[in-house]
């Protein structure tokens, strides 16, 4: 593991996961949560996911023209690879059509048949990656990878998002697992 990505473990581990009783948005209850934007919206912690995230979309051959995803959770993934990157754009999914203007879904880099990387924060059934997924190939994106900051490795997560994305591949940074050890350690 990359200096890093072990910092940025370590800082997952204090800054976003916590013990307790918590409703996800599933509607399910879990006795953890992992609340990555108090890691992401760090200041460190945007350098370091920057870093790792832009680490692993190069050591997988992907290219991108932009990364992007569903807002709130991709929204600061996405500003630090592409300020991390100096040459990757950004792109954000709403959640559902803006009811004013352009009335569109997509904001930012909106090349379409552009080579782009869906991203998120927290992977727990997938269904906000998925839906990231189905927006930006309904506007012509070609989806060469789908990266989680932290994948819970519940809730069918993975394979729902696995069937939106292929045939491109789905990669969590880390899994909840992980954090949680970090954290006891």
């Amino acid at each position: 593991m990359s200096a890093a990505r072990q910092e940025l473990l370590q800082l997952l581990a204090k800054k976003s996961f916590r013990l307790g009783e918590f409703k996800l948005s599933s509607g399910r209850t879990s006795d953890y949560y992992v609340d990555c934007r108090t890691t992401t919206l760090d200041a460190r912690g945007a350098q370091l996911t920057g870093q790792v995230f832009l680490e692993e979309i190069q050591n997988r051959g992907w290219k991108p023209a932009a990364v992007g995803g569903l807002t709130m959770g991709a929204d600061p993934i996405v500003v630090a690879v592409a300020v991390t990157s100096g040459k990757i754009s950004g792109f954000l999914v709403r959640k559902a059509e803006k009811q004013h203007g352009t009335g569109r879904r997509i904001e930012g880099f909106c090349d379409k048949g552009a080579r782009v990387v869906i991203v998120d924060d927290v992977c727990t059934t997938g269904a906000s990656t998925v839906q990231a997924i189905e927006v930006a190939r309904e506007f012509g994106f070609q989806i060469v990878g789908v990266m989680c900051l932290v994948e819970r490795q519940e809730a069918n997560g993975r394979p729902a998002v696995d069937k939106a994305a292929a045939p491109a591949p789905f990669v969590s940074i880390f899994t909840a697992e992980d954090v949680r050890k970090e954290h006891i350690v």
